[in-house]
């Protein structure tokens, strides 16, 4: 180690000193003669961003063509399987039909020849409406019940065996009672999807709220914040992804419940347009639902999808 230090103290080795200089004087001599990459001309310097462009414009086309190919072949499968079913089935259309029928059926979706025959756009906004209401009061009561929920013991304690024993319950069985105590329809099917929609918000957010790191509520003790402070600054940021799972699976669940509760009310909605479309035998009409609110499903979930992403911090939400 001596050795090392006193050659460090002594200043560079003469060799090496010979040799640097050596390939500084080829250097500026290159430079000098006029090489093409030290003299900074147009050509070299617009190939190399001319490259990285084509490698990155690749790479993106090839990242589409990875996800667009097994769609595609998804949605190939499926129409082969289907044209097959339909070979033995001649009462389900086959897919040419169905889209043919499906291209007429939406050139004009809100048409109106009466209150029981109307459009399948207004069907579809008038199911819209009724989780819009049910789903929006769910989470006015849901979300505030479940951070309570996470944030005392004694609450959680005694709200676990309500929710154990009333979540397993299907929605369609809270209908009756809601037919009994509001005496019309749309409340009742209003009614079915609150009840469907509150549990997962309640759950979720009463997880994380449980998960919040301790470190985080010892600092909030130390300095003496308000409960209000305490959630609006601590708990509510880092709950925030957990309720967005929460929305996510209570609006997928409440659009479900929804095609299911206007079979038994009636009135105008996709569900009961799939049933009076049922009782005509317009099966064509049935498969085109069927694509409308699968469609309809999944934009609502794209949408939360992206949501949770812009809130959630670089978290990776899929």
């Amino acid at each position: 180690m001596n050795a090392v230090l006193g050659r460090i103290d002594d200043g560079p080795d003469p060799s090496v000193g010979s040799v640097g200089t050596d390939a500084l004087t080829q250097t500026t001599d290159g430079d000098a003669g006029g090489s093409p990459l030290a003299s900074g001309s147009p050509r070299s310097d617009g190939a190399r961003p001319t490259r990285d462009r084509s490698g990155y414009a690749k790479d993106k086309a090839l990242a589409v063509l990875r996800a667009l190919v097994p769609m595609a072949l998804g949605a190939v499968v499926m129409t082969v399987l289907w044209s097959i079913i339909s070979s033995f089935v001649p009462q389900i259309p086959t897919p040419l039909v169905t889209f043919t029928e499906a291209v007429r059926l939406f050139s004009d979706p809100f048409y109106r020849n009466g209150p029981n025959d109307q459009g399948i756009g207004w069907n579809v906004l008038s199911s819209l409406a009724r989780v819009g209401m049910g789903f929006g009061l769910a989470a006015v009561v849901g979300i505030p019940l479940g951070f309570v929920i996470g944030r005392f013991d004694f609450v959680d304690r005694m709200s676990s065996p309500i929710i154990s024993l009333l979540r397993p319950v299907s929605p369609l069985a809270w209908l009756p009672l809601g037919l009994l105590m509001f005496k019309a329809a749309n409340p009742a099917a209003i009614w079915a999807i609150f009840i469907c929609s509150i549990w997962p918000m309640i759950i979720n957010t009463a997880v994380g709220v449980q998960r919040v790191p301790e470190d985080y509520m010892n600092v909030a003790r130390v300095l003496n914040l308000s409960e209000w402070k305490i959630v609006t600054k601590i708990l509510f940021p880092a709950v925030l992804p957990y309720t967005l799972t929460g929305v996510r699976l209570a609006i997928g669940t409440a659009w479900l419940v929804i095609v299911a509760a206007e079979m038994l009310t009636g009135g105008v909605g996709i569900g009961f347009w799939v049933w009076d479309e049922w009782n005509n035998l317009n099966v064509t009409h049935i498969i085109i639902a069927i694509f409308a609110i699968g469609i309809v499903g999944l934009l609502l979930e794209q949408a939360l999808i992206a949501l949770a992403r812009a809130v959630s911090f670089g978290n990776d939400i899929t």
